[in-house]
């Protein structure tokens, strides 16, 4: 059994066969997934797990580059985002970050029921 934070084998291994660029998005429930994007469906119930319980989880393996949120988001939301290290952001329309997520190497869909409630992150390199 794996002694890290992030549990979940399928999202474990995706991570680890990231190479520096590659997307990885979390979105909240709602998020749509383009064709041909692996979707990791975690959502269990409305809110469970939270954006905020599966980005933390992915952040304690991942080294994250930069980051985009939809600029629709609340500004206490944003803020939420910006609190973790995710370098730096960029804000894009809600369609715009929808278009973005055709790119993704998967997105990870949790039981997150707020608005904008969506991060894009770039792997960066642990060296």
């Amino acid at each position: 059994m794996k002694r890290t934070t992030l549990l979940h084998g399928e999202l474990s291994g995706l991570i680890a066969r990231l190479g520096h660029g590659d997307l990885l998005v979390i979105g909240d429930a709602g998020l749509p997934v383009p064709r041909g994007v692996t979707c990791i469906d975690l959502a269990l119930t409305r809110g469970m797990p939270g954006v905020f319980d599966v980005l933390d989880a992915v952040l304690a393996e991942m080294v994250v580059e930069r980051a985009a949120l939809a600029q629709e988001a609340a500004p206490a939301l944003q803020e939420r985002f910006c609190q973790r290290e995710i370098g730096q952001v960029t804000r894009l329309s809600h369609e715009a970050f929808k278009a973005r997520t055709a790119e993704a190497r998967a997105i990870v869909r949790t039981g997150e029921f707020t608005p904008y409630a969506n991060i894009c992150l770039w792997s960066g390199v642990a060296f």
